[in-house]
């Protein structure tokens, strides 16, 4: 039994070539194609008959349930939306079988298999290739990922409007703007590129039944382009650069050689998630494409809160009352995206263990548009807490910007001491004029209202 797809959408047609080994005995053998919808995927074999066979026995032959050397299925007149069977023959000593085109119609919405299955032992080398085309009433895309069309529709528009608005503000206060709103901005641009690609890709997609190679290549590299940037972004703001320190020193190459590898395992899977054809072998494949882009994310994520701690612990030493604030609701907003993205895939391991047929594929698009959506909620956040403004030192590194409530302090303390040195000279001089002879009195209260008005002068509150 070999499954060559799946889909929930009525099937046009199929054309396949089939194939048995020189070894075998020269005869006739059947080959019997099989669409059947999931819902009543029991018609098949004799399950009816509280029986385990899948293939026609004599003895059952003689019941009248089926014919020898054809697979079993459950004939019900009254729902003749079961299993729909195609049959090919070898021919004498042929080698090769051709399965002659077939339009079949579908008029009930499932998830349909195509299954090709034999009961002749004399064909367990046999082999298939061809193609299959199913198309909906509304275009070539399988149910299954339908939405995503409109969803990313959507999300090409959220991204247009989250550039405007932050091209307006970086605009705006253009001289006021520090490094990492460069690179903020880069990621919106990205994103705006990877959905415009992806909603086209689809498009294509759904009105020719190809996808076109040029620019599904693209679409991945621009979400491969997007995840690698992000993760960096989040990597150096955490660190702290450009807020508690100018560069990032020795560890620069080491966050370069981290992208690099993410960039290039993130590209491989969504090449081969989209461009990789669909066989029984696939999901092992997958988990050796799966496991490295993992692992690089978990490195990231570590690498993130462990630097995030440190940050916070520089900022509350320096007493930065402002960059604090910031970095403890940047904290809060990654904590709950974590706590998020751990519920999420437990939700899919739990949804993929429970669906193994894709049974609710109607509901299916929803697991890759709640990271799509995620990381979306996260740019619109970092944008808000680092929007471009008037008052940059707020959240920018600088040499001398020490300790906010430190400057402070010491301003007041400083100023305290001239009122009181002022004062402290005042009551000298007065009690210095005090002591003076009588013959230097007139001199005396001439420079004693001298001083006073220099004093009063120099420093206006201490007269009023």
């Amino acid at each position: 039994m070999i499954r060559t797809g799946s889909s929930p959408s009525p099937s046009r047609g199929q054309k396949s070539l089939l194939k048995r080994t020189n070894e075998m005995q020269q005869r006739t053998g059947l080959v019997e194609a099989l669409i059947v919808d999931v819902r009543v995927r029991e018609k098949i074999g004799g399950a009816f008959m509280n029986s385990s066979m899948i293939c026609c026995t004599p003895g059952l032959s003689k019941g009248g349930y089926c014919k020898v050397g054809e697979v079993i299925i459950h004939e019900d007149r009254s729902n003749p939306d079961g299993p729909i069977r195609v049959q090919t023959f070898f021919e004498g000593k042929n080698e090769e079988a051709k399965m002659e085109l077939h339009t079949v119609e579908i008029n009930r919405t499932g998830m349909y298999y195509l299954y090709f299955m034999f009961c002749d032992p004399e064909l367990k080398d046999l082999s298939v290739s061809g193609t299959t085309v199913g198309k909906n009433p509304q275009g070539y895309l399988p149910g299954k990922i339908t939405p995503l069309m409109t969803f990313f529709g959507l999300m090409s528009l959220a991204y247009l409007v989250l550039g405007l608005i932050w091209f307006l503000q970086f605009v705006k206060r253009w001289k006021d703007v520090i490094q990492l709103h460069y690179q903020i901005t880069a990621v919106i641009g990205l994103g705006m590129c990877e959905m415009a690609f992806w909603y086209f890709e689809y498009t294509n997609f759904n009105s020719t039944g190809y996808r076109p190679m040029g620019v599904t290549v693209w679409a991945v590299t621009f979400s491969a382009d997007k995840k690698t940037v992000s993760h960096m972004v989040l990597l150096v703001v955490s660190m702290g650069y450009g807020v508690v320190k100018p560069t990032l020193g020795s560890i620069t190459p080491i966050v370069l050689v981290l992208g690099i590898a993410y960039f290039v395992a993130s590209e491989a899977l969504e090449l081969y998630e989209h461009l990789g054809n669909i066989n029984d072998f696939s999901g092992k494949a997958r988990i050796f494409l799966v496991l490295p882009v993992t692992l690089l994310d978990a490195c990231f994520i570590l690498w993130i809160f462990s630097s995030l701690s440190k940050t916070l612990e520089k900022l509350q030493i320096r007493r930065s009352v402002a960059k604090l604030g910031l970095y403890r609701k940047f904290t809060n907003c990654l904590a709950v995206s974590v706590l998020l993205s751990i519920a999420w895939i437990g939700y899919e391991l739990y949804y993929n263990a429970n669906d193994p047929l894709s049974e609710l594929w109607r509901s299916a698009w929803i697991i890759p548009a709640f990271w799509i959506l995620l990381a979306y909620v996260l740019l619109v956040v970092i944008c808000v807490l680092w929007v471009p403004s008037n008052n940059p030192t707020r959240y920018a590194f600088s040499e001398e910007a020490g300790n906010d409530i430190e400057e402070e302090s010491v301003l007041l303390a400083s100023s305290g001491v001239m009122v009181a040195s002022k004062v402290a000279i005042k009551l000298e001089r007065k009690d210095r004029k005090m002591s003076l002879p009588a013959e230097h009195h007139v001199f005396s209260i001439g420079e004693a209202v001298e001083d006073e008005r220099m004093t009063a002068l120099s420093h206006p509150a201490i007269c009023y």
